[in-house]
């Protein structure tokens, strides 16, 4: 195993048995205290991601990707927010819950306890380094975090700001560990880091969870690939349409929540088609086009028409694909085809239409009349996230504290022994 990571695996391990004791004073103290300290070392952590967006711009990475990794005087102040509004979420550790007497006398509940050492592997958002940090404290876990080398620089910065924090506060700093070493041998060494990582969320493109899952022996979390569709319905509020889909396109079109694929019952697709056009033109949208939807925008400058993968692409650009539908019940079969389960809308008035969207779309979280953008830790009062996860098991959709908490059996008896 490499060096770094068994050294630093060994001391999060450690400090994960000091974390899971902590009380919530003292957490959310130190948590004050890395939201100042990221504030404070502003002009160092914005110096450091000026090196990584030059050597990004000059190993060619893309304007979405760019924009993933880009930190601004707004960006960090939103992130010291974020960790201080983790101080007012309820702390899960040591909650008691499906309490209940057995005929015995035994007094049987279940109390939730942190995970222990969370690994996570992640590409170009800088900010994940923060959130995964506030949480993992938050909830009582150590964390190894490997971001990837294209933002090194500001990883490094901004784990320093928490190590500062921690410091501050008398929390053990072993307990965020950043390793520094760009090798990809060391990810497959994380994902079968048994006895020192407790689980494994990779934060990145399809490429780096498709490699998780092959590889990991440890835990896996997955999710964060979004193909978002909004489909609008035949008793859509047409006036409703324009808004949400702006905004779920263009709002950040580089985030795994912002919608790729647009969906338009065939009743009202000459009626909002070209109002959707104009709107997304003020910003650039390309437009990629299924048949029947390039009829009714042929003669718009941004519309081409659809490619053989366009319906299955996470754009992270302004790009969008278009398909006109005959149904509620088509738009559902190209979702079930094409979607990734992370982020799927309905546009409608019809509430058994909206109710029968809800229940027959299995993604992580679903929405009536709203933009998909709102999938978001911080959007649903979690106060930030680790990952958004699409898998059926353990959690779903923006993963806060309690979903970084699992639990134990706690069995209160008076002599009793099993007959």
């Amino acid at each position: 195993m490499d060096n770094e990571l068994l050294t630093k695996g060994q001391a999060a391990k450690k400090a994960a048995r000091t974390l899971a004791t902590l009380d919530t004073a003292t957490k959310n103290k130190a948590l004050k205290i890395i939201a100042e300290t990221i504030m404070e070392q502003e002009p160092i952590i914005l110096e450091a991601n000026d090196k990584d967006i030059d050597a990004g711009r000059a190993n060619g990475l893309s304007e979405a990707l760019l924009d993933r990794l880009l930190l601004t005087p707004t960006r960090l102040e939103s992130m010291a927010n974020d960790v201080k509004s983790i101080i007012n979420l309820p702390d899960p550790v040591g909650e008691e819950f499906e309490s209940r007497r057995l005929p015995n006398n035994l007094q049987v509940s279940k109390r939730r306890i942190p995970i222990g050492v969370i690994g996570v592997i992640y590409e170009s958002r800088p900010n994940v380094t923060i959130d995964i940090s506030a949480l993992c404290l938050k909830s009582g876990n150590a964390a190894i975090l490997r971001g990837g080398k294209e933002a090194a620089h500001s990883n490094r910065a901004l784990a320093e700001a928490v190590r500062l924090g921690c410091a501050a506060a008398g929390l053990p700093t072993e307990g965020i560990q950043l390793i520094e070493s760009t090798d990809r041998e060391l990810i497959k060494e994380m994902l079968r880091a048994n006895g020192l990582i407790d689980m494994i969320i990779p934060r990145g493109g399809a490429a780096l969870h498709q490699f998780a899952i092959e590889n990991a022996t440890v835990p896996v979390i997955t999710g964060g690939i979004g193909i978002c569709h909004v489909y609008v319905d035949v008793a859509a509020d047409l006036t409703k349409v324009a808004p949400i889909v702006v905004n779920a396109k263009v709002q950040r079109p580089s985030v795994c929540n912002a919608m790729d694929t647009l969906l338009v019952h065939q009743t009202v697709a000459p009626q909002i088609l070209p109002r959707v056009a104009d709107a997304w033109a003020e910003h650039n949208v390309e437009i990629r086009c299924e048949p029947r939807a390039l009829a009714i925008l042929e003669d718009h400058p941004a519309v081409k028409p659809a490619g053989p993968d366009d319906f299955d692409t996470e754009f992270m650009a302004l790009i969008a694909a278009v398909k006109v539908v005959d149904s509620l019940d088509e738009a559902l079969d190209h979702i079930y085809a094409h979607g990734s389960s992370h982020t799927d809308a309905i546009i409608t008035e019809d509430y058994s239409a909206a109710m029968r969207f809800v229940n027959e779309v299995n993604s992580a979280a679903v929405l009536v009349n709203a933009s998909t953008r709102f999938n978001d830790g911080g959007q649903f009062g979690l106060g930030a996230e680790v990952a958004v996860s699409t898998q059926p098991l353990h959690a779903r959709g923006p993963m806060g504290l309690k979903e970084l908490t699992t639990y134990k059996w706690v069995v209160l008896g008076n002599g009793q022994v099993r007959p």
